[in-house]
């Protein structure tokens, strides 16, 4: 039995390894070192961690991480950020697993965010917070949930809204990562940061190269199809065109100090965009599956709103006597159809609404 306790001047420890060799020296940065250290390091317009941080509810600091650094973790614990494994991206629970699921895009967005926010000195534990989450709002089955659950809410359902004043509610996080979350898509006010700017270019750009990578992998697009608006700018593989979009960003940066997009860059990237729309995303066989979709999640809002009881507790967040029927009821079961995978939606539409397997929303 190989014994790897040690002592170190008065310290005794114990090693992972037999024959450890690492040495750190014996130092540990407090946060308020590291926030002096980053005041110093991050660019004039970067966002500055400031103790406990901006929060709907005051908590005290953290010994040694930043508040964004807290957000971060909640973030990357929480259970709606886990349950975007099983939400689509574009292909509903799609039998192929290397096509992308909301997980793995927001894995992407926060790559291509990164990149951006390292070299311009933005805060990076900001910028990967809210790009790690930006798409905890989004319902089962993809943007046709949004169309779906709208009825059933005020001023209706959006995923960005949505997912910053309801879904990451709970978490508490900071305010500018909210926001950044809340105003991630376009046809949202800008974001009040510039990280929460940088993660709305990232989310376009790594959702109209890897939805055109993901569509030829189903066999919907041919590689040759790329208009040469795209390709003849930013590359025609994947790899190509994020290094092209990405130094667009960082070039205007350089040269502006503004976040945004050469003018060339950007009218490949909108060229892109309304490719995807035409040939992937509004095709005939998506509005279909689009409108399976819409009559699913609403036949499910539906069902609960007419039996509450049949809600979980820990979905309801242990609100007692739901009046069937009621807008408050209606609120919980969006609340809860909102937040189900693909698959689990589907299996309920089977299960409680009676529908045949074959006529579900699935695949391409």
């Amino acid at each position: 039995m190989v014994d790897t306790a040690h002592t170190a001047h008065t310290t005794t420890f114990v090693s992972a390894h037999p024959g450890d060799h690492a040495f750190v020296g014996g130092h540990v940065q407090l946060r308020e070192e590291r926030e002096a250290a980053m005041h110093e390091l991050l660019a004039p317009g970067a966002t500055r961690p400031i103790g406990a941080g901006n929060r709907a509810h005051e908590e005290a600091p953290d010994l040694y991480r930043l508040c964004f650094e807290r957000d971060l973790d909640r973030v990357k614990h929480s259970a709606p950020w886990r349950r975007l494994a099983g939400k689509c991206q574009v292909f509903v629970a799609p039998e192929d697993d290397h096509l992308r699921t909301r997980l793995t895009h927001c894995i992407e967005v926060a790559q291509v965010a990164t990149s951006i926010a390292r070299p311009v000195g933005l805060c990076l534990p900001l910028t990967e917070a809210i790009a790690l989450a930006h798409d905890c709002g989004h319902g089962p089955a993809g943007h046709a949930s949004e169309e779906a659950l709208s009825p059933y809410l005020p001023g209706g359902y959006d995923h960005a809204v949505y997912g910053a004043d309801v879904t990451l509610a709970p978490l508490n996080l900071c305010m500018e990562t909210l926001d950044g979350v809340r105003n991630h898509s376009w046809r949202r006010p800008a974001p009040r940061t510039p990280e929460g700017e940088v993660v709305a270019w990232a989310d376009r750009i790594a959702y109209v190269c890897h939805d055109f990578e993901d569509a030829v992998r189903a066999g919907i697009l041919r590689p040759d199809e790329l208009p040469s608006a795209v390709g003849d700018v930013v590359g025609r593989r994947r790899s190509e065109q994020i290094d092209a979009f990405v130094r667009a960003v960082l070039d205007t940066i350089s040269s502006s100090g503004r976040v945004g997009m050469t003018p060339s860059a950007a009218e490949a990237l909108a060229a892109f965009r309304a490719f995807n729309f035409e040939r992937i995303y509004l095709r005939p066989a998506s509005v279909r599956q689009a409108e399976r979709v819409i009559a699913l999640l609403r036949g499910l809002v539906d069902y609960f709103v007419d039996a509450p009881a049949r809600i979980p507790n820990l979905a309801t967040g242990w609100t007692p006597d739901l009046t069937s029927g009621s807008a408050a009821t209606a609120e919980i079961a969006v609340r809860y159809v909102s937040g189900m995978t693909d698959r689990y939606a589907l299996g309920l539409g089977v299960e409680l609404l009676g529908w045949k397997p074959e006529a579900l929303p699935r695949g391409v």
